[in-house]
């Protein structure tokens, strides 16, 4: 007979998505439903209508779908891709090959530039690349933070390869949105997409896009090939007052994305993106001090998700699984042709310094088990002295 769970184990969790979430958080999506057209909904969706541009840090429209940030990013292709027009991609990995496909199924004539996982996109290339294509693309579509690998693109570099070539940059920060700096507006890129299950504390479910006014515009010279997703159609509900959706929303996680926002907010956006580089740290020392080397660049933005090698004379597959089941840590694996060769520790969103401690002790117990020789409790003990020598109280960021 297998063996039975041990249900006093405690479960931690440390993927990119879902991640987490406050117990306010939890405890809001527990009271009664709300009706989606009373005033009780109606001003939730108002204020979170209001606190969403601020995280994207744009005076944008920030347009909401229920949907996971697949369909955010499906909503932006749908929208400014056109059967036969040309479109370009630009990735490092898995995430960024979704682009690549979503292109292709709208009938795109899609060039994929795409690089190594484990590689940032290089801008110099992508200049190159896109001087070659004869008819000018609408849309350039690329990733911040690559999930599948940890690493972050510089999109302000992209944003202006993309605008000298008279195109629309389009970014997936669907888990960096909350953790990485993207001041959209700053930089000027037109289309940030996101979703709600990593950086922003939530559940899945709600999908974003900030649309610049450019975008929008392009988006309306053809409204064909879409239909819910269409930004029009949210637009126009949403700047009702007051705001309406076009759809039944998804209104128990608005009223989670309600509190989380509250929470976001109240850190400060600097206070935030200050946690996430800090718990980073954390997690990178105590990768190194395990003997492990890092997947990627070194890079001390990418702040979503840290990756490290596994070593060869493991089955690598195995330490993820070990880490759950014995010792109660989920983390991510690899995925696609990284399967079994890294593993992946993610701090986006709610996650404090003993989340990082815990993560790494299992890790360390995990390989251990494998017949991997380590120090044991080196990779602990790395990522407390980066913490304490922040000053950083670990109970603040529990």
């Amino acid at each position: 007979m297998p063996a039975q769970p041990n249900l006093f184990q405690k479960q931690y969790l440390l993927t990119a998505g879902p991640t987490p979430l406050p117990p306010a958080v939890s405890q809001v999506m527990a009271e009664p439903i709300l009706y989606h057209r009373a005033p009780a909904f109606i001003e939730v969706y108002s204020r979170v209508l209001e606190r969403l541009p601020r995280v994207f840090q744009s005076a944008n429209q920030v347009l909401c779908f229920t949907a996971s940030g697949t369909g955010a990013m499906e909503s932006a292709v749908s929208n400014l891709v056109r059967p036969g027009q040309a479109a370009v991609v630009a990735s490092c990995g898995k995430f960024g090959e979704r682009w690549a496909e979503l292109c292709d199924a709208f009938g795109a004539d899609t060039t994929h530039l795409a690089f190594e996982w484990g590689e940032k996109v290089d801008p110099a290339r992508l200049d190159a690349a896109m001087g070659e294509i004869t008819t000018p693309p609408r849309a350039v579509f690329t990733t911040q933070s690559e999930t599948s690998t940890g690493v972050l693109n510089d999109v302000r570099a992209l944003n202006e390869v993309a605008r000298r070539h008279g195109a629309i940059l389009v970014v997936d920060a669907i888990s960096s949105l909350g953790a990485a700096d993207l001041p959209q507006d700053e930089w000027g890129i037109d289309v940030v997409v996101s979703g709600s299950q990593k950086s922003l504390m939530c559940p899945p479910g709600l999908g974003f896009a900030s649309v610049s006014e450019r975008a929008l515009e392009l988006a309306a010279t053809d409204r064909s090939g879409r239909y819910y997703l269409d930004w029009a159609k949210a637009a126009k509900g949403q700047a009702e007052e007051p705001p309406n959706s076009a759809f039944t929303p998804a209104v128990t996680l608005f009223r989670a994305l309600d509190v989380a926002l509250e929470m976001i907010l109240g850190e400060g956006l600097d206070g935030v993106f200050a946690r996430h580089a800090l718990l980073a740290r954390a997690a990178r020392a105590g990768i190194e001090a395990a003997g492990l080397e890092r997947f990627g660049p070194d890079d001390d933005d990418a702040n979503v998700v840290t990756a490290a090698r596994l070593p060869n004379e493991l089955d690598g597959a195995k330490v993820p699984t070990l880490m759950r089941e014995r010792y109660g840590v989920t983390i991510a694996g690899g995925q696609g042709r990284l399967k079994g060769k890294i593993a992946r520790i993610a701090h986006c969103g709610y996650f404090g310094a003993f989340d990082i401690v815990v993560a790494l002790s299992a890790l360390e117990m995990a390989l251990a088990d494998l017949g991997h020789e380590l120090e044991r409790g080196a990779a602990v003990g790395a990522a407390q002295r980066v913490f304490a020598e922040a000053g950083v109280n670990p109970v603040a960021l529990a």
